[in-house]
This record gives C-alpha cells, sequence and structure tokens, in this order.
C-alpha cells in the first residue's frame, strides 16, 4: 500500500514538473513577435466588409525596449491615406498620445479606442503581453490555425494586471512546439467578445521567424475583418527624444 501511494505521489510531482510555466510561454511568445532591441517597421492596416476592401491606413512604427522592465515605447507617424499623412501616436508606457501637425494638438487617448476597423490603437503598437497580463495555463487543445490546418496549441489564459492596458481578457493559443502565437480571443470588461485574432505568414525577420500577418475577425460580425500586415523590419536606433510627448510638435522623420 505504501509503495503504490508512493508511486502515486512521484507521478503526481513529475506530472507537475512536466507542466509548462504559464508566464515563461507567455514570455517566449513575446520574444517571437518583438524584437529584443529598438527596430523600425511598417505596419499596413486593410479593412474589409463582406469581403470588400473598404479602407487602408499605413504607419511607421519605431520601438524601443525601457531598461529593466522589457516593455516598449513606441512612436508611430501615419504615412497614408494622404489626409492623416504626418499625424503620430506616441506609446509610453501604458500611456497613448496623439499629435495633429495641423492643428499643432497633443490629446490623449485609449488604447481601446478603434483606429481602423477592427484594428485599435492597442493593437498597432508594441507590446510585452506578459508584463500587461497574467497567465495561466487552461490546457492543450488541437485547433485551426489562420491558414486552417490542424495545430496542437497551448491555451492561456491572460487575466489585465492594470485597467488601462486595451483589453480586460484574453484566450491565447501557442505552438507547443515553439512558443509561436496562432491565434487569440479579447474579451471586455462586460465579458463580450470582442474580436478574434489570427497569427499568420511567418517570416525570418531581424533573425526570428516571426508572424508578418494579423487577420481580426470582429466578435459579432464574422464579415468585419482586418488585416495588419507587417513589413520593412530593420534594426534602429530610436532616439530617446523621440519618446516624449514635448517632442512631437518637432520631429523629424530620418
Amino acid at each position: 500500500m505504501q509503495l503504490w501511494l508512493g508511486s502515486l505521489i512521484l507521478l503526481a510531482a513529475a506530472a507537475v514538473q512536466a507542466a509548462p510555466d504559464a508566464q515563461s510561454l507567455l514570455a517566449a511568445s513575446d520574444a517571437v513577435r518583438n524584437p529584443d532591441q529598438s527596430f523600425g517597421l511598417t505596419t499596413t492596416l486593410i479593412e474589409y466588409r463582406n469581403g470588400k476592401q473598404q479602407e487602408t491606413s499605413t504607419l511607421a512604427v519605431y520601438s524601443r525596449a525601457e531598461r529593466g522592465s522589457g516593455q516598449f515605447r513606441s512612436l508611430l507617424r501615419f504615412e497614408a491615406p494622404a489626409r492623416d499623412a504626418g499625424k503620430l501616436m506616441l506609446k509610453s508606457g501604458n500611456d497613448l498620445w496623439f499629435h495633429d501637425p495641423s492643428s499643432k494638438a497633443t490629446i490623449r487617448i485609449s488604447p481601446q479606442q478603434r483606429l481602423l476597423g477592427q484594428a485599435a490603437n492597442g493593437d498597432v503598437v508594441t507590446v510585452n503581453l506578459a508584463g500587461d497580463y497574467s497567465a495561466r495555463l487552461a490546457g492543450e487543445e488541437d485547433i485551426i490555425d489562420g491558414d486552417r490546418q490542424p495545430r496542437h496549441a497551448y491555451k492561456l489564459e491572460l487575466a489585465a494586471r492594470a485597467p488601462d492596458v486595451t483589453y480586460h481578457r484574453i484566450e491565447y493559443w501557442l505552438d507547443t512546439g515553439n512558443s509561436r502565437p496562432i491565434k487569440a480571443r479579447f474579451y471586455a470588461q462586460s465579458g463580450g467578445l470582442l474580436k478574434t485574432a489570427y497569427y499568420r505568414r511567418y517570416q525570418s525577420q531581424l533573425g526570428v521567424v516571426r508572424p508578418t500577418e494579423t487577420v481580426i475577425i470582429d466578435g459579432l460580425d464574422p464579415n468585419w475583418v482586418t488585416v495588419m500586415r507587417f513589413d520593412d523590419y530593420a534594426w534602429r536606433d530610436v532616439p530617446e527624444s523621440w519618446l516624449q510627448r514635448d517632442y512631437l510638435p518637432r520631429f523629424k522623420p530620418q
């Protein structure tokens, strides 16, 4: 009896040791999505309704990791359409600022506010989720990815650590073999599903295979889709001055 009970205890201990740490998995997925030092890229957003293209927006993104926290500060410059060219968005911590050079006004904005289609302001800035969310491993599942291929995934439940992050709760699926994000569901504080995202078009960028496209589907209307494409990755020295709110009226792209 004692031998049998001892074997059960050893098996249970082994199972606990074998279970991956959810927060470590989340940090590993952040490293897949984001380079580990200052960089730039181009983000293009394309909105579709019932399969027909509606609007497009293009932004130049400059991101710099903070020492210690690993979280990013980002400056975004609108390049297209022409009516928005030159407008700026700054992320510092969880504060977001918008600057319009025509009015010379700088105002604080919400990360939850929609930028284009299903893409919110908080979706286009560089974010390390492990800094903003507490992760819990909900198990393993076989799911269908954005290319309609079967994948075996860890399912993480992410809970916001602060009220000013973009989403209150996230369900997040990562490939069990490499921690690459496959799919996410984003929820409002009320519990309602806001959107579902699929991470696709994995390519080698800045030394790591990363998703270069995110397909976002509205939580209520599946025919309302926004595609985010990431191109022109490059290591970039992002000056500290660019990441200051007071500098926005004087910003000149180099």
